[in-house]
């Protein structure tokens, strides 16, 4: 099995990558996608220690070239792509009035729409031609709207719906999309998230207690694109927030409120 994996080079994309070694073994080809080389390296590194092989691609995902030259990497080192996992993408926090220049909006758009569909549609023939898998890792703000998040819930609905659609078009020639609806979970990726000047937020805005580990979040991705399932969703309150945004949406807006910390509300 070739799996390429964006983002991988921590956070969820390592662990998932990791988790993957762990089952497979050396019925296991990964391919490794992020910026940082060195950190791949260091993931790859233990993903071989459990018996995998793996290839190292810097990818910055924001660049069309750059997600070209991944598949066709892939391709050149294995010869076949079953698995696409778009998990790299970028996180904002900004309450929309405080935003002076929307160019960061556009950019992050671009990180993670754009980069998940640049990526997926290189691989489309090669995943075609294995009947294989489409994974995009998306987020409970893909799914409801979070006050704050205007820019990443925008971002995150339009991955939504470009695989959802995606996934109708491919189901003729055996290829199943997964679409992954993490809640909080306890990663950096809040904190490096964009501010309302497009700058490194330092801080998350949201509720961090109770978050949900690495280790479950990528155990329940690797389980659901397995199981080919339509969609994950991770936690309870998302499950109930889904039907509630039909039922009781003024509900849904008020629990939304609620998952801000007061304290540390983005400015």
């Amino acid at each position: 099995m070739v799996v390429i994996i964006t983002g991988a080079s921590d956070g969820i994309g390592a662990e998932l990558a990791r988790q993957w070694a762990r089952r497979e073994g050396a019925k296991l080809s990964l391919v490794l996608a992020a910026r940082s080389v060195d950190k791949l390296a260091a993931v790859a590194a233990q993903c071989e220690a459990l018996g995998a092989r793996t290839l190292v691609q810097r990818c910055d995902v924001e660049s069309q070239e750059d997600c070209q030259a991944l598949i066709h990497a892939a391709l050149g080192a294995f010869g076949a792509i079953d698995v696409l996992v778009n998990n790299a993408g970028m996180s904002a926090h900004a309450l929309f009035d405080q935003v002076k220049d929307l160019a960061w909006y556009q950019r992050l758009m671009q990180i993670n729409l754009w980069g998940s569909a640049w990526c997926t549609q290189a691989a489309l023939p090669a995943i075609k031609a294995s009947r294989g898998r489409i994974v995009a890792v998306s987020s409970l703000a893909g799914l409801l709207g979070i006050p704050g998040r205007t820019a990443y819930s925008a971002s995150k609905f339009a991955m939504t719906g470009f695989f959802e659609a995606l996934r109708t078009e491919v189901a003729p020639h055996g290829v199943s999309v997964t679409i992954a609806y993490p809640g909080v979970v306890d990663t950096q990726i809040r904190y490096r998230g964009f501010n309302a000047q497009g700058q490194a937020s330092g801080l998350s805005s949201l509720d961090e207690r109770g978050a949900m580990t690495v280790e479950e979040c990528a155990r329940l991705i690797l389980d659901g694109t397995l199981a080919r399932e339509r969609d994950i969703v991770m936690t309870a309150k998302g499950k109930l927030g889904r039907w509630l945004k039909l039922l009781a949406p003024r509900m849904v807006d008020r629990m939304a409120m609620k998952a801000l910390k007061k304290e540390q509300r983005p400015a």
